[in-house]
C-alpha cells in the first residue's frame, strides 16, 4: 500500500494532500451530484466492504464519502474517467489524463476497485441511494469532531486488544473534557492524548493543514538528513566502486567485494517528479536493470549474492515492493494475505483473506542468495516488502533489527468540513497482513534471522557498518 512515511510531519501532510483514503493522488475536481441519474454500469452509489467508504459514480466522475455510525463526510478522493471502458466494463479513473485506478463491475450489484500502486483490490456492493446523512451539512464543532474521531477508530482500528487499549474507557475519560466552547488547542491535545498510547506509526493527527502528531514505536530513531548522510558514507567504504543512483536519489545500486550486488531502497515512493505510478515503475525498472543486467546473472562472472538495504526506508507503495520481489524468484508464491475490518461493532470481524501473489518477472531475475538489511526505521511498505520475501526460496537472510511494526494501508479521514482535511483530519490503519500461519507482525515488527547493530553512534563514528559486514560474510560463505 501506500502507507504513512516515517519522516515526520512534511510527508504525512503530503499523504493527506494526495488522499491516502484510497492511497491515490487525485485533484479536487468537484463533488459528484448524489442525485445524478447514472447511465453506465458503474453509475450509482457503492459501499466498500470494510474501510467505511462509499463511492459515487455519475457522469464520468467519481468521489468518495467517509462514514461512521455518527457521520458521513465528503472524502478526499475525486476523479474523472480516463478513456473508454473496456469490454468487461472496466473503467479507468484519475486526475487529468493520468489514470490511477480501475473500477470494474461484476454484474449489477457488485464491483471491484483496483489501485495501481496498492496490493490487492477493494470489493464493493451497490446501494439504492446515497444515505441521507451524507447530504446534510457538516457540524465542525468540537463535540462533533471528537465524536467522529472516536468513532473512526472504534469502527476501523484493528489492534486495540493487541495493545491492551479499552477504547470505550478512553471515550469515557476524555469526552467529558470537551464542550461546544473547547478551544482548538485544547481539543488537539485531547485527541493526541487518546491515541498516543497506541505507539502506532500509522496514526497521525492533522490540524489546520499541519501534522501535529504521528505515532512511533518507543525507541525508534527517525532518519534525519545527517543520519542518512553518515550511514551512506559508511556503506560507501565497503563498495568496490562509486554507487549509481536512480529514482531521485531514493534507489542506490552498487557492487560489494566478492561479486555481491547491493541495492539500497530509501523509499517505495517519489522515484519520479510526477505522481504517475507508471513513471515510478519505469524508474524502478531502470535501477533493477542496472543491478541485474543479463551478464550479471548468466555471464562468465555472475553475481554470488545480493544485499538489499531497507534500513532507512519510510514506506510508500506495496506494489513497488512486489515488483522488486518479482525479480528475485522463478516461481509464483504468496507474499501475504490481506484482511480489513468490516464490522463497526465487532473488532474481530474482517473481510475474506485476499492472497497477494509474487509472480516472476519477464525481466532478468536473481534467484540466488539474498540478504535483507532491516531496522526499526524500516516502515510500512518496507515491511510488506520484507514480508513478501519471507515465502521466497531459497530463503532470504534477514539481518539487523526488527522492523517498525506497521503494515496496513492508511486511511485518511477528514473530521471537519474540509474534504482535504485542512481543518481536522486523522490517519489510521484498518488492515492486517497475515503470514502463512495467520499471524500478523503489527506491533513488534518482523524480526531478523541474524541480529546486528544498525547505524549505532559507535559504528558511525568509526566508519563501520556491522550489519552490512555480516551480510557480506553470510553471502560469501553460503
Amino acid at each position: 500500500m501506500a502507507g504513512a512515511r516515517l519522516v515526520g510531519g512534511t510527508a504525512v501532510a503530503r499523504a493527506a494532500a494526495i488522499g491516502v483514503a484510497l492511497a491515490l493522488s487525485f485533484g479536487a475536481l468537484g463533488a459528484v451530484p448524489a442525485s445524478a441519474a447514472g447511465t453506465g454500469p458503474l453509475d450509482g452509489v457503492w459501499r466498500m466492504d470494510g474501510y467505511g467508504t462509499l463511492v459515487t459514480v455519475a457522469g464520468g466522475s467519481l468521489r468518495t464519502y467517509d462514514t461512521t455510525r455518527v457521520s458521513c463526510l465528503p472524502g478526499a478522493v475525486t476523479a474523472r474517467q480516463v478513456g473508454s471502458p473496456g469490454a468487461n466494463g472496466a473503467t479507468r479513473y484519475g486526475e487529468g489524463p493520468v489514470a490511477s485506478m480501475t473500477f470494474t463491475p461484476e454484474g449489477r450489484r457488485h464491483a471491484v476497485l483496483a489501485l495501481d500502486d496498492a496490493a490487492g483490490v477493494r470489493r464493493l456492493e451497490r446501494l439504492p441511494a446515497l444515505p441521507e446523512r451524507c447530504r446534510q451539512s457538516v457540524d465542525a464543532g468540537p463535540l462533533a469532531v471528537f465524536d467522529r474521531f472516536w468513532a473512526t477508530f472504534a469502527e476501523n482500528y484493528p489492534f486495540f486488544a493487541a495493545k491492551g487499549i479499552d477504547w470505550q474507557a478512553v471515550r469515557a475519560r476524555y469526552r467529558p473534557l470537551v464542550t461546544p466552547d473547547t478551544p482548538d488547542a485544547q481539543l488537539q491535545q485531547i485527541l493526541i492524548d487518546m491515541i498516543r498510547p497506541l505507539d502506532d506509526a500509522h496514526t497521525a493527527l492533522v490540524h489546520q493543514g499541519r501534522t501535529v502528531y504521528f505515532g512511533l514505536r518507543p525507541g525508534t530513531r527517525v532518519p534525519t538528513t545527517d543520519l542518512r548522510a553518515r550511514a551512506a558514507a559508511n556503506v560507501a567504504r565497503q563498495l568496490v566502486a562509486p554507487a549509481r543512483t536512480f529514482g531521485q536519489g531514493k534507489l542506490v545500486v552498487a557492487e560489494l567485494p566478492g561479486r555481491l550486488g547491493y541495492l539500497r531502497v530509501d523509499s517505495f515512493d517519489g522515484y519520479a517528479a510526477g505522481d504517475s505510478f507508471q513513471e515510478q515503475t519505469a524508474e524502478l525498472d531502470r535501477a533493477l536493470d542496472a543491478l541485474l543486467p543479463h551478464d550479471a546473472t548468466a555471464g562468465a562472472d555472475p553475481l554470488r549474492g545480493l544485499v538489499i538495504d531497507v534500513r532507512l526506508n519510510g514506506g510508500g507503495s506495496d506494489a513497488l515492493g512486489l515488483r522488486i520481489a518479482s525479480r528475485l524468484t522463478d516461481r509464483a508464491y504468496t507474499a501475504y494475505r490481506k484482511v480489513a475490518r468490516n464490522d463497526p461493532d465487532d473488532p474481530t470481524r474482517f473481510t475474506r483473506p485476499q492472497p497477494i501473489t509474487v509472480r516472476p518477472s519477464t525481466a532478468p531475475r536473481w534467484t540466488g542468495p539474498v540478504a535483507l538489511l532491516t531496522s526499526g526505521s524500516s516502515v510500512s511498505a518496507a515491511e510488506t516488502f520484507t514480508q513478501a520475501l519471507m515465502g521466497r526460496a531459497p530463503r532470504v537472510t534477514r539481518i539487523g533489527e526488527n522492523t517498525q511494526g506497521v503494515f496496513s494501508d492508511v486511511l485518511f479521514r477528514p473530521l471537519g468540513n474540509d474534504p482535504e482535511g485542512k481543518d481536522w483530519a486523522v490517519f489510521l490503519p484498518n488492515e492486517k497482513y497475515l503470514d502463512a500461519r495467520g499471524r500478523t507482525f503489527d506491533g513488534p515488527g518482523i524480526p531478523p534471522r541474524l541480529r546486528a547493530p544498525v547505524f549505532t553512534e559507535e559504528d558511525l563514528a568509526h566508519g563501520r557498518d556491522s550489519a552490512l559486514t555480516l551480510a557480506r560474510q553470510v553471502l560469501t560463505t553460503s
